[in-house]
């Protein structure tokens, strides 16, 4: 009777062994994650090379470090118009789609009305139609309203296209709020729009800056709405400005990786500070 109840006690004392993965797993994730740096390595690294030295070996080191193509590129004009004309096009994506994007995700998530299902679903589908296949519609429409040659003219589609993705993550989020809260808040006096700017923002706010960094990425990363929209090129974005410079200095192979390079750095380093907010936001919208 003693060694049958001393059993069940040192069972209880064995630490619980933890399931490792694999070294397999490891490795394999290191593949890929090599795989997916060394272009980027190249590119940084072909930018502090000559052109000799890249016609003699694509893929070796910098024998000798040259930081003048860096600096040729960061002294140009050009360059940074192209990062002006960028930062504006995505600052102001971004501000509209997660204003827009907040207010219509409130209205489908919180309150009931007619053809709210039909609403929702319309948005849905607009997943399912990439900028691809309504890109020559789009460029006449643009051109009919004027908007051609102009920041505006890839402003706004962005904003139509980004709205989707935008509604379909704040709305678990907005619909997670419980409604006794809004009922409490009712009763101490504070309407719909007080509740939605003092409450609602910030209870949503994992998702808000989930969807403001897509958009964000998105418009920074946009070719093909600019390069259909935009024919001058004191207007071009950086993507536009990389593909001009690109063709202007064919034959500078190393030239053109350091403004490439530097082209791709901020998009880098914006997703790579922001990827737990993106991460977290995603989380929490496919739990609620």
């Amino acid at each position: 009777m003693a060694i049958a109840a001393t059993i069940p006690s040192r069972a209880r004392r064995r630490p619980a062994s933890t399931h490792r993965p694999p070294l397999t797993i490891y490795f394999f994730a290191l593949v890929v994650i090599g795989l997916m740096l060394a272009p980027v390595a190249y590119i940084i690294l072909g930018g502090f090379r000559n052109n000799s030295e890249i016609t003699v070996d694509p893929s070796g080191l910098p024998g000798t470090w040259h930081w003048s193509n860096y600096v040729d590129v960061l002294t140009s004009r050009s360059f940074w118009a192209q990062v002006g004309n960028s930062g504006i096009a995505a600052i102001a994506t971004t501000a509209f789609v997660v204003v827009l994007g907040l207010m219509a995700a409130y209205a489908l998530s919180r309150y009931s009305f007619r053809g709210r299902g039909a609403v929702y679903a319309l948005f849905t589908a607009g997943l399912m139609f990439p900028l691809t296949v309504a890109i020559t519609p789009l460029y006449i429409l643009v051109r009919t309203l004027g908007l051609t040659n102009s920041l505006a003219g890839v402003i706004v589609p962005q904003i139509a296209f980004a709205l989707p993705m935008t509604i379909i993550i704040l709305v678990p989020f907005l619909s997670a709020i419980p409604n006794e809260l809004q009922e409490a808040a009712a009763i101490d006096g504070l309407g719909r729009l007080g509740f939605f700017w003092r409450m609602v923002i910030r209870l949503s706010l994992p998702g808000v800056i989930t969807v403001g960094i897509l958009a964000f990425i998105a418009s920074w990363n946009a070719y093909m709405l600019p390069l259909f929209i935009l024919n001058n090129e004191a207007a071009y974005t950086l993507p536009l400005g990389t593909q001009a410079f690109a063709s202007q200095y064919a034959v500078d192979t190393a030239k053109v990786l350091a403004f490439t390079s530097l082209s791709m750095i901020p998009a880098l380093i914006f997703f790579s500070l922001f990827e737990r907010r993106i991460v977290g936001g995603l989380t929490g919208a496919v739990k609620g």
